[in-house]
């Protein structure tokens, strides 16, 4: 055996789960095709929300509460500032399915908050117009991450407990056998005795079985410059996501003290063929919704981005992540699909997925995200 556990991709969820693995004392080799840290899937663009008030259901706020300690223990270990708390804006209409979501989370968890009509928000964070119809729910604990020095800092991390990483390194396939799994990368061969699937929209090559449920979408961020700089610092324009007339998109505050980065969530109209059919560029009509949501909810940035990317997610069928044994190796463990909303949970989820690797169970509920519940009557 090269390794009791092998990771295929260090990004968001592989770096995460190597560093608790090598935290454990397991033999823990990764393999990552790009750079560690690299900006080519949806770690890219500097900069990600951490949220608790989760309209994505209230069954994630433990493991939101959880995840928040892990950022502080790994910010701790590492060194490096990865989490900056700002409060948390989520501005749209009371009565639409996304807002009920995040009051039931608020309610179920007595999560700290604020209310804000439309009147208070205007004088508490004028840099928004809301509509007259929209209110403002304040989460306390909320703010923003940065992914690409999180993921850096996690794999040195394990790096110095003794995990060995090869970066740069492709893997070309992987072989389930009777005694543990091997793993071709490189132009070698490699044997662990269990490996976790963590490669973000590359996943798919290895989990052909679930490709009819999984998708990889492009998204796209924009950065503008401000007209009113000390408007928009973190301490006065606290991170946000908003759904009004037709946009669903979120924000940030300056973190270089520079540019706001605004972000389209993803449709299913923004499915890619493959990871590697991502186009980059960002064309004329991608740019102009943009510049209608600067224009209508944001006027004091100017209109016109001065930088523009594209990046990738993977998405699954019902929206939420796939964590788990595959149901027919159960040598391999899955940990991806987390459908735009995966990073803020990522410390939480590393540990899960060594907690899966290592002894076969967790003490977290992650029975919803088992890759069976897709194998249904006539579906797989």
């Amino acid at each position: 055996m090269d390794a009791e556990i092998g990771i295929i991709g260090l990004g968001t969820m592989g770096s995460m789960a190597m560093w608790h693995l090598a935290k454990s004392g397991a033999s823990v080799i990764g393999f990552e095709q790009f750079g560690i840290g690299h900006d080519r899937s949806a770690a890219g663009g500097e900069s990600r929300i951490f949220r608790t008030a989760y309209k994505e259901g209230s069954n994630y706020v433990p493991l939101l509460k959880d995840a928040y300690k892990l950022w502080r223990v790994l910010e701790e270990e590492s060194g490096n500032p990865l989490l900056t708390l700002t409060n948390g804006l989520i501005i749209g209409h009371p009565e639409t399915a996304e807002m009920k979501k995040v009051y039931k989370s608020i309610r179920e968890y007595d999560l700290d908050h604020e209310i804000l009509s439309r009147d208070e928000a205007g004088k508490r964070y004028p840099q928004h117009r809301l509509q007259p119809d929209e209110l403002m729910i304040v989460d306390k604990l909320s703010g923003y991450l940065r992914p690409q020095l999180s993921i850096v800092s996690a794999v040195q991390r394990a790096r110095d407990l003794g995990a060995e990483i090869h970066s740069h390194t492709a893997v070309d396939h992987i072989k389930s056998e009777r005694d543990g799994v091997s793993i071709y990368a490189g132009g070698k061969a490699y044997k662990v005795g269990k490996v976790l699937i963590t490669a973000g929209p590359w996943a798919v090559n290895f989990m052909k079985e679930l490709g009819d449920f999984m998708d990889v979408r492009r998204l796209v961020n924009a950065w503008f410059l401000q007209k009113k700089a000390e408007s928009f610092n973190d301490k006065n324009f606290p991170v946000f996501t908003r759904e009004s007339k037709g946009f669903y998109y979120y924000g940030f505050p300056s973190v270089d003290g520079n540019m706001v980065k605004i972000g389209m969530f993803t449709t299913e109209k923004s499915r890619i063929s493959s990871p590697d059919s991502l186009d980059r560029a960002v064309d004329l009509q991608e740019l102009a919704a943009f510049t209608e949501i600067i224009e209508k909810d944001l006027p004091d940035l100017y209109s016109d981005p001065s930088r523009v990317n594209s990046y990738m997610e993977i998405y699954t069928a019902d929206r939420h992540p796939i964590v788990g044994a595959s149901p027919w190796e159960d040598n391999m463990i899955y940990l991806t699909g987390f459908s735009g909303h995966g990073f803020k949970l990522a410390p939480v989820m590393g540990k899960i997925g060594a907690d899966l690797a290592l002894y076969g169970k967790t003490e977290y509920q992650v029975d919803p995200f088992s890759p069976a519940r897709f194998i249904k009557a006539g579906s797989i």
